[in-house]
C-alpha cells in the first residue's frame, strides 16, 4: 500500500480525503500549507501527493514547481476550485500527473489515485495489448531502461516527469506508428480528458526539450500533420 500526502487548507477536505484514502488501505500524512507539505515530501517516503492549487501563501503551483526543481518527481494529483483551461495547463506543465476540480467525489479521487499508482508501478514485462514490453529500448542515442526507469541521451541521464516518461516509453515501444492526441490521452492519462488535447502537446513539447538536439527540427518525436505524433526510427 502507498503513503499518500494530502495538502489542503480546508480541514474538512483533509479529513474527508484522509478517511476515504485510508479506507483503501493506504497510509496518509497531511498538511494545510505549502511549506509543511515540502518538509514532509523531503523528509518522508511519499508515493503520491494530493495537492490543492489554491493554498494560502505558497500555492500548490509553487509547491509543484519547487518539488520538480529539487528533482522530486513524486506523482501529483492537483485539486482546485478553478475550472479554466489555463489553470489545468499550468499545473500539468509544472509536472502534475492529474487534475481534478472541486467539488469532487471522494470515490473519484481514490479511483484517480489508484490509476496513477498503477501506471507508476507498472512492470516493464507487463503484457500490453498482447505483447511483452521490452526492458531496454534503444533509438538513436536514446536508451530507455524500463526496469530501472531511466532514460539516457548520448550517455547522459535525463530527468523526466512520470508522465513524460510514460509518453516516451509508449511512443518508443510503438516506434513508427502514428497516434492521435485523443488516443494518447486515453492510453497515457487512463481516462477521458474531455478532449483536452493541449495536454498532449505540452508534454510532447517538454519531451522534445530534453531529448532533441534541435526542438525546431525534431528527429525523435515527429509531428504527422492532421494525425498526431510518432517516434521516428533514428539511426
Amino acid at each position: 500500500m502507498a503513503h499518500i500526502l494530502v495538502v489542503d487548507d480546508e480541514p474538512a477536505i483533509v479529513k474527508l480525503l484522509t478517511f476515504n484514502i485510508e479506507q483503501e488501505g493506504h497510509t496518509v500524512s497531511s498538511a494545510t500549507n505549502g511549506t509543511t507539505a515540502l518538509e514532509i515530501a523531503s523528509e518522508q517516503a511519499i508515493d503520491l501527493i494530493v495537492l490543492d492549487l489554491m493554498l494560502p501563501g505558497m500555492t500548490g503551483i509553487d509547491v509543484c514547481k519547487e518539488l520538480r526543481k529539487q528533482e522530486n518527481y513524486t506523482p501529483i494529483l492537483m485539486l482546485t476550485a478553478k475550472d479554466g483551461e489555463y489553470d489545468k495547463i499550468i499545473g500539468l506543465e509544472l509536472g502534475a500527473d492529474d487534475y481534478m476540480t472541486k467539488p469532487f467525489s471522494p470515490r473519484e479521487v481514490t479511483a484517480r489515485i489508484k490509476a496513477i499508482l498503477r501506471r507508476v508501478e507498472m512492470s516493464p514485462t507487463e503484457v500490453r495489448a498482447g505483447k511483452t514490453v521490452e526492458t531496454v529500448i534503444e533509438i538513436g542515442t536514446l536508451r530507455i531502461d524500463r526496469e530501472r526507469h531511466t532514460v539516457y541521451r548520448a550517455g547522459e541521464k535525463l530527468t523526466l516527469t512520470p508522465k513524460e516518461y510514460e509518453l516516451l516509453c509508449f511512443l518508443a515501444e510503438n516506434k513508427g506508428k502514428v497516434f492521435g492526441r485523443h488516443h494518447l490521452l486515453d492510453v497515457i492519462w487512463d481516462y477521458d480528458y474531455a478532449g483536452e488535447t493541449r495536454i498532449v502537446d505540452v508534454h510532447v513539447s517538454h519531451l522534445r526539450e530534453k531529448i532533441e538536439e534541435d526542438t525546431k527540427k525534431p528527429r525523435y518525436i515527429v509531428t504527422v500533420r492532421g494525425f498526431g505524433y510518432k517516434m521516428d526510427d533514428v539511426q
